[in-house]
């Protein structure tokens, strides 16, 4: 678990982003290059050298990488960098502050992100995700479930949750969900509830622009389905937990969870598979409903 002592306040986080852009600045300085002779041995543009140095861009771990090679810093010094970079590149926001100020603002975000990727891989070992939610499932999932849990605006949300679905008929983007089976059979609301979502899930199935993958509870897999994730194009990866929701920027994150989503689906039902499997589960639930 690589950020697991990470403090990831916002202030901490704050503060290690303004520490990265001075040390950044502070070595360039020391080393007598312009920022336009670093921007060129870095194959970068000076704004984009002038941003990170400023705080106004966080640079990648690999764009650090390649100013500290560029600078020639001694190896103690730039792994302390290192270390510093892969930290700013991790973002966590809690559940309890997205309530505070709306968790509609949340559906909104989750918009703006999903507008500007091409491809978004789910993975989805606990329950399906809010793109795929039906209603009255989605209310289910929006309601507060123990005490500790903040207040929040559920029909609001659930409606901001409805209308961010639409992205998924825009075939310009490609939507991959890989759930297991307890996510899809796993009795989060009634039975007519998870019946209409089962339904519903085997119709987005046949969207030409959505893959959905169910990973059935009988087949070994190599792997554990640890938490929640989406991987955005190869930009970022979300996680999500029980509190709140990390943000992970560090290429080699993103690759990793990459590689785990291939695993995963290389042992899923896919196509029509998948889409009988969803049918026959919510036949299920409407029998024991009747």
């Amino acid at each position: 678990m690589p950020y697991r002592s990470v403090p990831i306040e916002p202030e901490t986080q704050a503060r290690e982003r303004k520490d990265l852009a001075e040390a950044l600045r502070g070595l360039r300085r020391a080393s007598g290059l312009s920022g336009e002779r670093l921007a060129l041995r870095c194959n970068m543009s000076q704004t984009k050298i002038s941003r990170i140095e400023t705080g106004r861009a966080l640079p990648t771990v690999i764009d650090v990488e390649r100013i500290l090679k560029a600078l020639a810093v001694p190896d103690e010094v730039s792994d302390e960098l290192l270390r510093l970079a892969r930290r700013a590149n991790v973002d966590y926001a809690s559940w309890r502050a997205y309530a505070r100020v709306g968790l509609y603002h949340k559906q909104a975000e989750l918009k703006a992100l999903e507008s500007s990727s091409r491809v978004m891989r789910h993975f989805l070992p606990a329950i399906p995700t809010g793109l795929l939610h039906v209603r009255e499932y989605a209310i289910e999932t929006l309601s507060p479930t123990v005490d500790s849990d903040p207040a929040r605006d559920v029909l609001r949300a659930v409606q901001a949750r409805i209308d961010r679905q639409a992205v998924l008929d825009d075939a310009s983007r490609s939507f991959w969900f890989l759930m297991t089976e307890q996510a899809v059979k796993w009795r989060r609301a009634s039975v007519g509830a998870m019946a209409a979502q089962c339904a519903h899930m085997a119709k987005v199935n046949r969207k030409p622009n959505v893959e959905i993958g169910i990973i059935p509870q009988g087949v070994q897999v190599p792997g554990t389905p640890m938490n929640i994730f989406v991987v955005y194009d190869d930009r970022l990866v979300t996680v999500e937990l029980f509190s709140g929701e990390v943000v992970l920027r560090d290429p080699r994150d993103i690759s990793q969870h990459l590689s785990l989503f291939d695993l995963f689906w290389s042992h899923a039902l896919t196509g029509d598979d998948a889409s009988a499997f969803l049918a026959e589960t919510a036949e299920g639930f409407m029998r024991q409903r009747n």
